[in-house]
C-alpha cells in the first residue's frame, strides 16, 4: 500500500530504472520533468524526433538521453517511438509535442501500434488529504459511457496495473448513487454486473480483488456512513480502487479534489501492451513526475 506520491517516488527509485520512449520529443518543458526523473535514477530516455531540435534542449537542461531518434513529423515521431516499446527497446510510452488524436491513432494501429484486444482506459491517482494511502479512479478521461463489458475491461486493466504497482488484493468500490440495483438507473445494473463478473472468477486467481457494487461514495469511504445505512460492508474507510459509472463522474470528482481539495495527482493510459503517458501541457512539474513513476511501476511485469 503506497500512502503518497512521495513513496511512489522511493519505491520506483528503488528498482532497476525503466527506458521511456518520448514521441515527438521537442518540449522543453516535458524533457524537464524527465530531466528531474533521469537525475532521481529511474528513467533512461529514448527521444524520438527533431534530433537538432531535442538536441538543443538537452543540451540547455543538461539532459542526457539514453538515445534519440530521428523523425520527420507527428506522424513518424509517433510510429517510431511506438516501435522502440513494441519490439522492447523502451517499457513505457509517453506524449510529447503532438496531437492527441495522432498519438491515439500510433498507439491503436492495427498493424504496428500496442494493441491487446482491452480497451484503452485512464487511470487517475489522487493523493487526497485526509485518507490514508492513494485512490485508484477509472475512467475519468477516455470512454464516456461505458456499458457493462466496457466496464470489465475498465477493471481488468486497473487491476493488472495496481498488481504491477504493488497492491494485493485490493477493495473496489463500483461507484454508483445508492446502494440499490435500480432497473432505472444503468449504473446500478452495470456495478452488481461487476461484482458477478469478479465472483464468477473470471478474471481468475492472478487479479483477486474485494469488490462491492452499487455503492455511494459516503459508505465507501466512511465507516459511519455504512454503520448509519446499517451496510455491511468489507471495503468502506478502506477503498483503494473506485470505478467510475461514467467518464463525466470521474471528470467531476477528480477535478473537485484537485482544485477544491488541492489534491496530488498523476494519470497513465491502461489497456496498451505497456503503460501510457498521455498527458497535457498544462500539467504541472509534478503531475508530470508522478505519471512518469506511476507509469513506471505499473511497467513492471
Amino acid at each position: 500500500m503506497l500512502k503518497n506520491f512521495d513513496e511512489v517516488l522511493e519505491k520506483v527509485r528503488s528498482i532497476e530504472p525503466f527506458t521511456v520512449s518520448v514521441a515527438a520529443a521537442a518540449d522543453k518543458e516535458l524533457l524537464q520533468a524527465v530531466k528531474t526523473a533521469s537525475d532521481l535514477g529511474f528513467v533512461r530516455p529514448v527521444l524520438v524526433g527533431d534530433p537538432k531540435a531535442i538536441g538543443g534542449i538537452c543540451e540547455e537542461i543538461g539532459l542526457k538521453p539514453l538515445d534519440i531518434l530521428a523523425a520527420d513529423g507527428e506522424e513518424e515521431a509517433v510510429a517510431t517511438a511506438v516501435k522502440a516499446v513494441r519490439e522492447g527497446g523502451a517499457q513505457v510510452l509517453m506524449k510529447g509535442l503532438v496531437n492527441t488524436s495522432v498519438y491515439m491513432r500510433g498507439i491503436l494501429n492495427k498493424e504496428h501500434g500496442l494493441r491487446t484486444g482491452r480497451l484503452l482506459s485512464m487511470m487517475a491517482v489522487y493523493e487526497a488529504p485526509g485518507y490514508h494511502k492513494l485512490v485508484y479512479c477509472s475512467d475519468s478521461g477516455i470512454n464516456v459511457a461505458p456499458n457493462l463489458e466496457q466496464k470489465k475491461d475498465i477493471l481488468k486493466n486497473i487491476l493488472l496495473a495496481t498488481k504491477s504497482i504493488g497492491l494485493e488484493n485490493p477493495k473496489v468500490a463500483a461507484l454508483t448513487a445508492n446502494e440499490m440495483v435500480d432497473p432505472k438507473i444503468q449504473s446500478t445494473v452495470d456495478a452488481a454486473g461487476l461484482v458477478e463478473y469478479v465472483a464468477s472468477g473470471a478474471l481468475g486467481p492472478d487479479l483477486p480483488c474485494i469488490i462491492e457494487g452499487p455503492i455511494a461514495f459516503d459508505v465507501a469511504f466512511d465507516p459511519h456512513a455504512a454503520a448509519h445505512k446499517k451496510i455491511d460492508s468489507k471495503i468502506t474507510g478502506e477503498t483503494d480502487i473506485v470505478i467510475f459509472p461514467n467518464m463525466e463522474a470521474g471528470n467531476i470528482m477528480g477535478k473537485s479534489w484537485i482544485h477544491l481539495c488541492k489534491c496530488r495527482w498523476a494519470g497513465i493510459v491502461l489497456g496498451a501492451t505497456h503503460p501510457v503517458i498521455l498527458g497535457s501541457r498544462a500539467d504541472t512539474p509534478e503531475i508530470k513526475l508522478n505519471s512518469i513513476a506511476l507509469a513506471c511501476l505499473a511497467a513492471r511485469s
